[in-house]
């Protein structure tokens, strides 16, 4: 594809160019605007391939050849075909990149016949990109007129001169409609351009108008430089739009890859082997300003795995470097649960995690504003195992002082221990989360090994007290329970009323009765109607990372039926989970009246006797309904 694609684009770029451009194009300095690099020997280079998930590296590039190619995918190719790959750039596309990077002057010819010519227009990559450069030129002469006043204001109070916003090239959106809109078609971009750009919006009569308007701004810079999108802040108080507003989705503006400070941090990431992650675009103004070079932000979006990414490739994120990932949350609830959806990708690095959260409950900005510099960079120095971190919330829920407590703390927790990616840290956090229970090692280490066989840490819980075990994670009754929960995840709209209907105490496995109750605390499956939003707002609702790694792994696993699942299926698998449920209790049920004398306690032993025979008819029903197999 990629020969038949310059052979076409040849006809239209001068063959002679095209090979100046090859020629003058280093491909060690473009691919180590996206890749860290390491020498590899015989004048070689190596590094993470960015186009597939590696812990070594196999990607590597021979700078004497001007050439690169995996050994773990198998792509490979010059720096115009990196450039297509990486940046999902036309072939046209990347060499004209490529061009301006080198100072060369591209000539197009419309076929072999017609005299070269300079191209008039560029591809839509480099168009795109003009606009969003001329925009911030706009923006940021916009911000020394006295509309705004507020925004220079806002940056002031939290602790940046006009030296600082000229360095992230903070600008103003005017109090008007379409000033931006008119600037730019005047300099020559068309009206599709603008909205594709995500600059310009078509208004309820048909018009375009500016997307910004009376907010102060930060243009957002991909790895390269170039400006891809802007984020914008509420100043006024009639302003009815969100606090921050970003750029939409464009071909070249993808929130999930974007992090907001990479351009001016990617050095010091790469030579440090440490990123902080932080929450905004402040935040990092006031880390780099204080001396936390390596601090980049997400972009109107939650830490993703795409965000990782990017961030191993910098770090050199291998076996044999293992680089510091350091985030830093608010101390409140939010930024709590933050942290510990962030423990939750921890896994998907191979360097060690961090959290630093100020005592004081402060933001980095807020932190420099009122302590200076060196508290900034004192926080990121304090920074503690982001493990240690989740594992301290999750005790801290439970009541320690009962046997309860610390029983179902420690099942809670154990989970936990059992990710830690060094299985020679598993046993002394073994030691650790004992001493924190203030209880033995032995049923803390049979936990951790159940939760890192796959079982349910409330088994080993179960026998470090009396009472009723968890079903086995293959148990028939945990299967079912799975099953339900897949159908509510996957196909709510379908299983809908008929998941509702049974509540969470109908599930006997702890953690899938938290999962349940998350659904309901989503609204229901009846409400939902699927996706990946679906999945999100029940993960959200899980109060316990157990819980919240088991929505991940349901929402992907196929049903247990060939075929699409209907209303049929639906109903036969509630009356299953029920049917496993109903006769746990009459177990339960004809124990407690075995026990009881029908002469002293002749009331009781009748009135649990009565309710046996309805929990039996009731088990009879849910057992004709159940029929049919799974």
């Amino acid at each position: 594809m990629y020969a038949e694609e310059v052979a076409e684009m040849a006809g239209r770029i001068r063959d002679e160019d095209i090979a100046l451009v090859r020629e003058r194009t280093s491909i060690a300095e473009v691919i180590s605007d996206t890749v860290t690099l390491k020498s590899a020997g015989g004048g070689n280079l190596k590094g993470l391939c960015p186009f597939h998930d590696e812990k070594s590296p196999s990607f590597n590039v021979s700078p004497a050849r001007n050439v690169w190619y995996c050994f773990g995918c198998g792509a490979g190719g010059d720096a115009i075909k990196f450039l297509m790959d990486a940046e999902h750039l036309s072939f046209v596309e990347s060499v004209e990149r490529l061009a301006a990077r080198a100072g060369i002057q591209l000539r197009y010819v419309e076929d072999d016949r017609a005299a070269p010519r300079t191209r008039p227009h560029q591809g839509q990559r480099q168009r795109l990109v003009a606009a969003h450069a001329a925009a911030v030129e706009f923006y940021r002469a916009q911000l020394t007129t006295a509309g705004a006043r507020p925004a220079r204001e806002f940056l002031a109070q939290r602790g940046f001169d006009r030296a600082a916003a000229e360095r992230y090239g903070c600008g103003f959106a005017p109090d008007a409609w379409d000033l931006l809109t008119r600037h730019l078609r005047q300099q020559g971009f068309s009206h599709d351009e603008l909205v594709t750009a995500g600059l310009s919006r078509p208004s309820r009569s048909g018009t375009l108008i500016d997307r910004f308007r009376r907010r102060l701004l930060w243009p957002i810079r991909d790895l390269t430089g170039d400006v891809i999108g802007f984020g914008a802040r509420k100043l006024f108080d009639d302003d009815d739009g969100p606090k921050y507003l970003n750029t939409p989705e464009t071909p070249i503006y993808k929130k999930s890859h974007v992090l907001y400070g990479i351009d001016q941090a990617k050095r010091e990431i790469a030579k440090q082997g440490k990123v902080v992650v932080v929450e905004g675009y402040t935040d990092v103004m006031a880390c780099h300003l204080a001396g936390v070079t390596t601090a980049v932000a997400t972009c109107g979006t939650a830490f993703g795995s795409d965000h990782i990414g990017v961030l191993r490739r910098l770090l050199m994120d291998t076996d044999a470097v293992a680089g510091e990932i350091i985030f830093t949350f608010d101390g409140d609830a939010a930024g709590q649960k933050a942290a510990l959806r962030a423990f939750e990708d921890d896994q998907r690095f191979v360097g060690r995690t961090f959290i630093a959260v100020s005592p004081d409950n402060m933001d980095p900005c807020e932190l420099r504003l009122a302590k200076g510099d060196l508290a900034v960079r004192d926080l990121v120095a304090r920074r503690e195992p982001l493990v240690d971190f989740a594992l301290r919330h999750v005790i801290n829920r439970y009541d320690l002082d009962t046997v309860d407590g610390r029983v179902e703390a420690m099942r809670r927790a154990a989970p936990l221990v059992a990710k830690i990616k060094d299985r020679e840290k598993r046993p002394e956090y073994v030691r650790k989360l004992a001493g924190d229970l203030g209880m033995e090692i032995e049923p803390v280490q049979r936990a951790v090994l159940a939760a890192a066989n796959g079982q349910p840490a409330g088994e080993a819980a179960a026998r470090a007290r009396p009472g009723p075990a968890a079903p086995a994670v293959d148990s028939p009754q945990s299967m079912v329970e799975r099953e339900a929960l897949k159908l509510a995840l996957q196909e709510p709209v379908l299983a809908g009323p008929m998941f509702d209907a049974v509540e969470a105490a109908e599930y006997r496995h702890p953690v899938h009765q938290v999962v349940r109750a998350a659904v309901a605390a989503a609204g229901g499956a009846a409400t939902a109607t699927g996706g990946a939003v679906w999945i999100e707002q029940v993960r959200d609702a899980c109060d316990d990372l157990a819980a919240q790694a088991l929505v991940g792994e349901l929402a992907v696993e196929p049903l247990r039926i060939d075929g699409e699942p209907d209303p049929r299926y639906v109903s036969v698998t509630m009356a299953r989970l029920q049917w496993g449920s109903v006769t746990g209790r009459i177990k339960d049920l004809k124990s407690k009246i075995q026990r009881i004398n029908p002469v002293s306690n002749k009331d009781e032993y009748f009135a649990l006797f009565g309710e046996l025979l309805s929990l039996e008819q009731h088990a009879r029903a849910l057992r004709e309904q159940a029929a049919g197999g799974l």
